[in-house]
């Protein structure tokens, strides 16, 4: 069989990867990869799976799994990834551009897609996209680095340095702040969680105590993200059950908006749900008011404490700069601010580092460092991979079995 020539490229986040992408597809490959051109591709991506959930939920149809008719939104994560590969194989096509496949997998379908990847390769072409040096498949042998948007190959630079991009600065206070409680913040007592008669989570007990910081694990479709949301208010399981937050049985009177005034989330996808041209200074001030875009009139004080925290994080000539505009680091760091702005009790990162290169894991992970230092918040993150750069103190580990997911504390080694 004629050999195939397959590509490893790791793009900075200053890479236009979508102008990138299209001129593959559109047959406009310069260089190494002018082979392509003649040749039939298709992207196999988070972003060409959202879109295809979205045709699918638009038209009421079922474009991928067709033998059991079940739509791609009905799958976990995982699931979607292999239906969606395998779908993709049945185009016939020439060439894979495979972007970031490994995010948002745990550990054990990480290693399941590696698997299929390498023994696709000997029948199709790939050209991965990664921004993360750990995400190279070692079975790949072209391998180059894309730094800007002229999209030139240039040599991976194997000596990955982390540069110090804040100084140890104070926290900046706020008037805003919650109330103290009583030291356990949200206790679950053998919680459990059905729908459509199917236990998702089954007897849950779980204290979250002042100043820890948690990270919650578990396989793709686990529970974490109904965990989660009963804390946050978001999901009415928790009513009727032995759920205390903040002090309070849940259900005992509380208002969701008093829930929430105690919490800050951070999550990738937020940046989606602002619709409109927001400035870095208008993101961040958002933050106090739980508010997707800002409708209140802030302060002066509060004006006042997002430009303390501007200077902390070295971005003070952006602030009117619009969000869309800058860097997916910064944006990161924004969104991390705006979850903290109003010193919560509690902060709920899911998967801050998703995404990043591994310059901006190092400049997110030292603000997260910082926070830890210098407040009494506590966090709880959510990611399935153990970062050097961010370690947890405890381990809440949701574990499968046929009547739900049960949990467990595991050491952090």
């Amino acid at each position: 069989m004629h050999h195939l020539e397959h590509w490893d490229i790791l793009l900075s986040n200053s890479v236009n990867k979508k102008a990138f992408i299209e001129i593959l597809l559109s047959g406009k490959a310069t260089e190494k990869l002018s082979y392509l051109n003649s040749l039939k591709g298709m992207l196999f991506s988070d972003i060409a799976i959202a879109e295809c959930i979205e045709r699918e939920y638009r038209f009421d149809t079922v474009e991928v799994v067709t033998e059991t008719n079940r739509k791609l939104s009905s799958l976990s994560s995982g699931e979607r990834k292999k239906a969606y590969l395998i779908y993709c194989l049945k185009q016939k096509p020439d060439y894979l551009i495979i972007d970031n496949p490994l995010d948002h997998l745990d550990h054990e379908s990480r290693k399941s897609l590696k698997g299929s990847l390498e023994n696709l390769s000997k029948t199709v072409r790939l050209i991965q996209l990664v921004n993360r040096h750990a995400d190279l498949l070692p079975f790949i042998q072209n391998k180059a680095q894309i730094k800007d948007n002229s999209f030139r190959f240039s040599s991976i630079n194997s000596n990955k340095t982390e540069q110090i991009h804040f100084e140890k600065l104070t926290i900046p206070s706020t008037t805003n702040a919650s109330d103290a409680v009583d030291e356990v913040l949200v206790q679950f007592d053998a919680v459990s969680v059905n729908y459509a008669n199917k236990k998702i989570i089954n007897s849950i007990s779980w204290s979250i105590k002042k100043g820890e910081f948690w990270q919650l694990v578990g396989p793709n479709g686990s529970g974490k993200s109904t965990l989660l949301a009963m804390i946050s208010g978001d999901n009415p399981k928790g009513y009727g059950q032995n759920l205390y937050l903040f002090g309070k049985k849940k259900g005992s009177g509380e208002t969701i908006w008093e829930i929430k005034h105690k919490i800050g989330i951070y999550a990738s996808v937020i940046t989606d749900l602002f619709q409109k041209r927001e400035t870095v200074e208008n993101m961040i001030l958002s933050g106090y008011f739980d508010s997707i875009g800002l409708y209140t009139e802030p302060t002066s004080l509060q004006k006042q404490t997002v430009e303390k925290w501007l200077c902390l994080i070295n971005m003070s000539a952006l602030k009117k700069t619009f969000f869309n505009q800058i860097s997916i680091g910064q944006q990161r760091v924004v969104l991390i601010i705006r979850a903290i702005i109003k010193q919560p009790l509690l902060v709920i990162f899911d998967e801050p580092l998703e995404g990043l290169d591994d310059e901006n894991v190092a400049l997110v992970s030292q603000l997260i460092t910082i926070l830890r230092k210098e407040t009494t918040i506590t966090f709880i993150c959510v990611s399935h991979r153990i970062e050097s750069t961010l370690i947890p103190e405890l381990i809440y580990e949701l574990i499968p079995t046929d009547n739900g997911s049960i949990g467990k504390i595991k050491e952090v080694f």
